[in-house]
C-alpha cells in the first residue's frame, strides 16, 4: 500500500542496489542466530530497521490474506505447522526482497490476475 511503500523508499535508499539478503537484514526481518560453540540457539528476527519492520509486518498480514502468490505462500507454510507469526515474517521478508528486486529492475508491480 502506499504506507508500505513510502515508508520503503525512505527508510531503505539502498533499496535496488543491494541483495534480497541484505535488504531483510537492512529491514530486520532476517533470522539472527543464537549459536555458542556447539550449542544451536534459536533463531529471531531483530535489528535493522524497527519503524520499517512494523510497517511492512502489518503489510505483510494484509499480503498473507489478500495477494494469490503471497497467500500460497503463507499457505504453505501454515500446512507444514509454522507459527503464525513466523508465518507472517516469512511474507513480510518476501515482500521486502520482491520490493528489492522490482526496484533493482526498474520493472513496476503488475499484480497476477485471479
Amino acid at each position: 500500500g502506499p504506507v508500505a511503500s513510502s515508508m520503503l523508499i525512505a527508510e531503505m535508499p539502498e533499496l535496488g542496489q543491494i541483495t534480497g539478503e541484505q535488504a531483510a537484514a537492512l529491514a530486520g526481518l532476517a533470522p539472527i542466530a543464537h549459536d555458542s560453540g556447539a550449542m544451536r540457539g534459536k533463531r529471531a528476527i531483530g535489528g535493522g530497521r524497527r519503524l520499517l519492520r512494523h510497517v511492512i509486518f502489518q503489510a505483510a498480514l494484509v499480503a498473507s490474506h489478500h495477494n494469490q502468490v503471497l497467500k500460497t505462500f503463507a499457505d504453505r507454510l501454515r500446512a507444514a505447522g509454522k507459527p503464525h507469526k513466523v508465518v507472517i515474517v516469512a511474507v513480510a521478508r518476501k515482500l521486502v526482497t520482491i520490493a528489492n528486486a522490482l526496484v533493482k529492475s526498474g520493472q513496476k508491480w503488475t499484480p497476477h490476475p485471479e
